[in-house]
């Protein structure tokens, strides 16, 4: 497959051999979050953001996986490195037991490991002075060690502060965080304490109310922690303004609150720098990570993590070596390649062309976005889905996200053809949605 000629083709989708493999997982699978009913034949070309399915057919993919294939399919530069492993079993090991060692020295490995990886984050984040870092398996384990090390931190810990629109995960004290869609709550425990107000300035003012020492209901020396998305994903892509972002750290710095900032779906470069929390005058205590970094990660400095044995979990978490492993080589990737500054400039593109697109198409409302994190929003959540059910069969694969937005997030390595071949397959998504409704009415 040539990456400078290749173009989405789609036959049928789902086709017959893909039905198959739908019905066989589905078969013994517990009934989740399956968007439609695409299927990746790893044995078939895929490079960048093109990828087959078991039908044949090529897809130009523009969700990165949720953002967790920050390179596309098989990056030649990173495909390059891995395919010099001589790979061993166990690739993963009780990494909180044990230790790894990539043979020789820590300085004159050949390959980084679960320490080196740790190493690098703290690099990444010495300006926020941190120095410290938990692995864990996911996102939502990241989130679970954040909030648990703000807990322990906290001499009196009652309450915990998160935004409407927020999502931060799946496991059950994540999903006490979460304020995108009830479902993910509904008859589940939840954790004491967590109050939520409007991710905008007019919930800032209502914090500092709940905050206030005269007649507040918030003792704020008993708040744990503030737990926010630099860029919100799952609630709607929303990009916050530099005021609010400093209305946070100015909220949490009179009061001695410690901020999380949960980069797990923005970090790595996605919005055109390593952290979203980069883009802002913010400065938070603890930085969660995962997807692009195949690993989660609580990142914070040391004194906020407790001095204690077995208060954070992870079952693999540092002893998944082959993650570490690729997780440290994908950051390489995106400094050598200069990709942030790419995420800017496509991602600006990418906007300007949604943009000049809605000024002549009503149904959509706003473009918003921030690097390659995009979204475009709808009139209504109906003609959202028809537009990405589509998209998908002119064979561009999108995800919704808040109420009525479309989202669109390609590698970090994304081209101006491709982004070009994108918005054409956009395009014919929503002319084809028009005309069913017209013929249909």
């Amino acid at each position: 497959m040539d990456r400078d000629s290749v173009e989405p083709t789609v036959t049928s989708l789902p086709g017959p051999k893909a039905s198959e493999w739908v019905e066989y997982h589905q078969s013994t699978a517990a009934t989740s979050t399956y968007v439609y009913e695409f299927v990746w034949d790893i044995t078939k070309d895929a490079v960048g953001p093109f990828c087959t399915d078991p039908d044949g057919n090529v897809l130009l993919d523009f969700t990165s996986h949720v953002a967790a294939a920050p390179l596309g399919y098989n990056n030649p530069e990173l495909q390059s490195r891995l395919d010099d492993l001589d790979l061993v079993d166990p690739m993963k090991i009780a990494g909180q037991d044990f230790y790894v060692s990539t043979g020789g020295s820590p300085e004159t490995a050949s390959l980084p490991g679960p320490a080196h990886l740790m190493d690098r984050l703290t690099d990444l984040t010495d300006h926020y002075g941190m120095d410290t870092v938990f692995l864990s398996n996911s996102g939502a384990e990241a989130v679970e060690n954040a909030i648990k090390i703000c807990y322990d931190a906290c001499e009196a810990p009652k309450y915990g502060i998160t935004f409407d629109g927020a999502f931060h995960g799946r496991t059950l004290g994540a999903l006490s965080l979460n304020r995108s869609k009830s479902v993910h709550r509904r008859k589940f425990p939840e954790v004491s304490g967590i109050h939520d107000v409007p991710y905008s300035m007019a919930g800032l003012e209502t914090l500092r109310d709940k905050l206030d020492d005269t007649h507040g209901h918030l003792p704020a020396d008993q708040v744990a922690f503030l737990i926010l998305e630099p860029v919100q994903g799952e609630g709607g892509y929303h990009v916050p303004s530099e005021e609010f972002m400093r209305e946070v750290q100015a909220i949490c710095d009179e009061h001695d609150i410690p901020v999380i900032a949960d980069e797990i779906q923005s970090g790595v470069g996605r919005t055109g720098e390593l952290w979203a929390s980069d883009h802002y005058d913010l400065e938070p205590d603890v930085i969660t990570s995962a997807k692009a970094l195949r690993v989660g990660a609580t990142v914070a400095n040391e004194a906020l993590f407790p001095d204690t044995e077995a208060r954070l979990s992870s079952t693999w978490g540092a002893g998944d070596i082959l993650a570490s492993i690729q997780g440290t080589l994908t950051l390489d990737v995106i400094q050598e390649q200069d990709l942030m500054a790419n995420a800017t400039e496509k991602g600006t593109k990418l906007r300007a062309d949604l943009s000049r697109l809605a000024e002549r198409t009503p149904c959509l409302t706003d473009v918003r976005g921030l690097g390659l994190m995009t979204a475009v929003e709808f009139d209504t959540k109906d003609r959202r889905d028809a537009v990405l059910k589509a998209a998908l069969s002119e064979g561009l694969l999108t995800l919704g996200c808040g109420k009525r937005s479309l989202r669109l997030l390609p590698p970090l390595d994304v081209t101006d053809r491709e982004l070009d071949l994108a918005l054409e397959c956009f395009e014919a998504a929503l002319d084809s949605v028009a005309s069913h409704r017209v013929s249909s009415t």
